[in-house]
């Protein structure tokens, strides 16, 4: 019996590229170069985690790094305490429009949780300022593995409770379903053509047979019967 939905943020819940391009512009920097640079250290900074070349850190501090990466690569400068600010535009993305009528329709019917690559200080903020209604906030920094390891998911159904087959993980990410989907959770996928902007060419739709394809989190309540 499905008692819980585990969910994918940067992308399935939230438009990073939108929220961080706008913040980085009104600085006078090039926003959505700034972005797009950004979160192309994303998952090569997580792998250093991962594969024990640095020990645990959160990803406030590998997106602090990555930026400075960032500024120096386009020529561009900004004074420390205007680094940090900048640094917790991603604790201020905004949802896409269908995320909080959806999550507030399924929490009626399920638990919902994060099982996300962000540290908890920044989802908190992130929820708090967007309403995203959470039950309990997990995932990595929590399990203190960074997804695709499996211990981001196992450890994220232990603590809610619930056996892997418990657990729906929603996310716009075929990757990320087939990691949850490999350690026995069931799977939706939702896309989000625009994540990445116009030139998007990856996730425009499932590669497999998860177990709820939808079109939004509206859709996903409907399908969930909610």
């Amino acid at each position: 019996m499905l008692k819980a939905l585990l969910f994918d943020v940067f992308g399935t819940c939230v438009d990073w590229r939108t929220s961080v391009a706008g913040e980085a512009a009104a600085l006078g920097l090039p926003g959505e170069a700034v972005a797009d640079a950004w979160r192309a250290r994303y998952q090569p900074q997580l792998e250093t985690v991962r594969s024990g070349e640095r020990e645990w850190v959160v990803l406030d501090i590998l997106h602090r790094e990555a930026l400075d990466d960032v500024l120096a690569e386009l020529g561009r400068d900004l004074a420390p305490e205007q680094r940090d600010e900048l640094t917790l535009a991603w604790h201020r993305l905004d949802p896409w429009p269908d995320a909080v009528a959806g999550l507030t329709r399924l929490r009626e019917r399920y638990v919902l949780a994060t099982l996300s690559n962000g540290n908890v200080a920044l989802l908190v903020d992130m929820a708090k300022r967007a309403g995203l209604p959470w039950d309990a906030i997990l995932g990595a920094e929590v399990a203190r593995h960074y997804k695709p390891q499996p211990e981001a998911y196992l450890t994220t159904a232990a603590l809610l409770g619930l056996a892997p087959d418990e657990c729906l993980m929603v996310a716009a990410h075929n990757g990320d379903l087939a990691a949850a989907s490999a350690q026995g959770f069931r799977t939706a996928f939702v896309p989000r053509p625009a994540e990445h902007g116009s030139s998007q060419s990856r996730d425009l739709k499932a590669e497999r047979d998860w177990d709820v394809i939808a079109a939004d989190f509206l859709d996903l309540a409907g399908k969930l019967g909610c």
